[in-house]
């Protein structure tokens, strides 16, 4: 398992040194936050969408990826002609607060101070060390997240977006855009999402933090100071998360129990015949090239923003509430194998959304990809995506 430390990379960002008063009530300044644009802003400045990423996710949204080389990851949604068309919008894709692709997260410096060298350091007249959070990063949450995309919003001088619109984690961002700010708000479309993160979500989130945890490497989480990562531990996260975001009907049709040469031959002690099954070839990939890019303490924060995230928390578990006198318009997507976050739970944020009087509309997808199935290659769902943009660009008078 490589165990380097990724090498530190420029994001385009802004910077607000005012930062911004979380909702655990620390005040954290200064605040960065990373993004990318795709398409032109109009003269009216009325075209604007946010594109909101998942958990693993970044900014990098239609462009190749600085640190894997690969796509962007919607390269297929995004772009001239796309269902997401930047000859027609301007896009804006933003990392996350507590991420680690260059917004302000356990990763950064602690308030930028520069800490004296430890004892046996020589002293260096520049720079000095710095310190990041680490696991003292504070708790955030997804209206955290939210309020600091508002402030790169803000800066851009938009008034209005004309669009929101994210799966999965992102779809949480979507729809806490719409219930806090939803006279910015034009239209949403949360995708494979749900108004709040279910017990088996919750479970299966805190058996990846404890792999985290277990890892060796850890070190009580601050393992830069041993220039290590917990490696092992990360992939086992990243594996553990890839198997909910897949259907048994994909894994099968995939992979079914099909066998290849493990390259370790007799020297895992898990071999059978120097054997391994494809799956598990596959999932071990995922961890290891996961590893490579992304930060662990970022992982543990932002999967517990997913955790507590609940719209209708303060509202007595009535999800109407926070959309009474909405007019903003919404398109709800779901997928028919999605377990993860079922369509069960779409269908009671439709209700909800109904019961506000709001305009919305409802679509279930028949697909056997499950959870990951808004970023693969799904034309019911590229449709989909055209047609409510086309129909909204129309009420909203976007040429």
């Amino acid at each position: 398992m490589d165990q380097t430390l990724p090498a530190p990379l420029q994001h385009e960002h802004m910077l607000f040194p005012e930062g911004l008063h979380l909702e655990c009530g620390v005040h954290l300044a200064p605040v960065q936050v990373a993004y990318r644009t795709y398409g032109t802003l109009s003269a009216a400045r009325d075209n604007a969408i946010i594109v909101c990423h998942a958990l693993t996710g970044d900014q990098y949204l239609a462009e190749r990826h600085p640190l894997t080389g690969k796509p962007g990851w919607w390269s297929r949604m995004v772009g001239p002609g796309l269902p997401i068309d930047t000859d027609r919008f301007f896009v804006i894709c933003m990392n996350v607060l507590g991420g680690c692709m260059g917004s302000t997260g356990p990763r950064s410096p602690r308030g930028g101070v520069e800490l004296e060298p430890r004892e046996g350091e020589p002293r260096k007249p520049e720079p000095r060390r710095v310190e990041p959070w680490g696991t003292e990063f504070p708790p955030i949450t997804i209206r955290d997240m939210v309020r600091a995309q508002k402030l790169v919003i803000d800066r851009l001088g938009i008034a209005r977006l004309f669009a929101v619109i994210g799966g999965s984690m992102g779809g949480m961002q979507v729809l806490e855009w719409a219930a806090t700010f939803p006279d910015m708000v034009f239209a949403a479309m949360p995708i494979a999402t749900s108004p709040f993160h279910s017990a088996q979500n919750i479970a299966f989130n805190e058996v990846s933090r404890q792999a985290i945890f277990a890892d060796p490497e850890w070190h009580g989480g601050r393992y830069w100071e041993r220039e290590a990562i917990p490696a092992r531990g990360l992939a086992v996260a990243r594996m553990m998360a890839h198997i909910t975001y897949l259907s048994e009907e994909a894994l099968t049709r995939k992979f079914g129990r099909r066998t290849r040469r493990d390259p370790y031959g007799p020297a895992n002690p898990l071999s059978l015949f120097g054997e391994m099954f494809e799956v598990e070839s596959y999932l071990r990939h995922q961890g290891s090239s996961f590893v490579r890019r992304f930060d662990a303490n970022s992982y543990l924060t932002i999967t517990r923003a997913m955790d507590y995230f609940d719209l209708g928390a303060d509202h007595d578990g009535d999800l109407s509430r926070p959309f009474q006198g909405t007019r903003t318009r919404f398109c709800i997507v779901s997928f028919s194998s999605d377990w993860l976050f079922p369509t069960t739970q779409a269908r009671s944020l439709a209700r909800a959304l109904n019961r506000a009087a709001a305009n919305v509309s409802f679509v279930e997808i028949e697909s056997d990809k499950g959870h990951d199935a808004f970023l693969l290659d799904e034309p019911d769902f590229d449709r989909t995506v055209r047609g409510f943009l086309s129909g909204a660009a129309e009420h909203a008078r976007i040429g």
